[in-house]
């Protein structure tokens, strides 16, 4: 186990600043964590796979640090042309951040699944892993114990030595602080990267277009878990409203694969897209701080999962 250091004193110490990413199987707690320690809904938590699909950064301010979290997609065995570009990306992003936080949840034994991305990591010599074991307010101690001591021998099993064990509940606030605490001793020295009021760098309309998403694959969780892309053609001010009154209009397609799916995202006499539209907008407005008219459309794109160009045009 990793020993806990001694803070020094905040003011004495040099400014620290750098990247960190949490990483897991789905459902691992790892949004969750995110948006604790941010402090506002930045990341997209679902409990669907895969629906964390671009690289939304938290931005973590403290007097000394900057721990900006950047959101890799899930790493998973490819099936599809674009399970192999997810994971590309995820090597890509692991061996260039400064510190990666493995996520475990407490109340599930290690698995194929941690195993398969504990190999992973093992290959990413430089940089230093911390093992985060996740809802710790779902077992008991006996259990969680175990899950510690498993996840020790994991490590020396791989051969691979963890910075530090930490387990911690965001859902209770439990130990949230602390893991900011064990990271950013691990961050490079440097001012910050960021300007203070940024939560996230992530282009508004990526992070829009994840909320209409979430709130799309809500109502459909078996019948489409993946073939949902949403695209935000535009967002644009409304022309000849009053300062105090502003709106935004938000153009939006959710592409879906198959014709046959259509009507399940739009639902009986339209209901379920209206649903996702209120849903959406009442998220997107609390994003933004602004009021929002949002109109979305559901569009064919055929197979875009498997087809490079259709994969270009939504952003993959």
């Amino acid at each position: 186990m990793g020993a806990m250091s001694a803070r020094t004193d905040e003011n004495n110490g040099p400014h620290r600043a750098g990247f960190a990413c949490f990483v897991g199987r789905p459902n691992a707690g790892k949004s969750t964590l995110t948006n604790a320690l941010v402090g506002q809904k930045v990341a997209i938590t679902s409990n669907r796979p895969q629906t964390t699909r671009h690289s939304v950064r938290g931005i973590v301010h403290r007097p000394d640090a900057q721990l900006i979290l950047v959101d890799t997609p899930g790493l998973h065995k490819p099936r599809t042309l674009l399970g192999e570009r997810l994971n590309d990306v995820v090597r890509t992003t692991w061996a260039e951040v400064d510190v990666i936080g493995f996520c475990l949840p407490a109340n599930e034994k290690l698995g194929p699944g941690d195993r398969f991305i504990a190999k992973e990591l093992a290959g990413i010599k430089k940089t230093p892993k911390v093992a985060i074991v996740t809802k710790t307010d779902l077992v008991d101690s006996k259990t969680l114990a175990e899950q510690l001591i498993a996840i020790d021998r994991l490590g020396t099993e791989l051969g691979m030595e963890w910075a530090e064990i930490v387990p911690v509940s965001a859902v209770a606030g439990k130990q949230v602080e602390l893991v900011a605490e064990l990271l950013i001793p691990m961050l490079p020295e440097s001012p910050p990267l960021y300007p203070e009021g940024d939560l996230t760098d992530e282009p508004e309309q990526v992070m829009v277009a994840e909320l209409i998403r979430e709130a799309a694959l809500e109502g459909v969780r078996d019948e489409l878990p993946h073939s949902i892309a949403v695209v935000v053609e535009e967002m644009i001010p409304r022309e000849d409203r009053p300062a105090d009154r502003p709106l935004l209009d938000i153009h939006a397609n959710i592409y879906i694969e198959r014709p046959s799916q259509k009507g399940i995202v739009i639902g009986p006499k339209g209901q379920r897209l209206k649903d996702v539209g209120t849903k959406s907008r009442k998220h997107i407005e609390a994003l933004l701080g602004t009021p929002v008219f949002l109109d979305l459309h559901v569009k064919v794109a055929k197979d875009w999962q498997r087809d490079p160009k259709q994969l270009r045009k939504l952003g993959f």
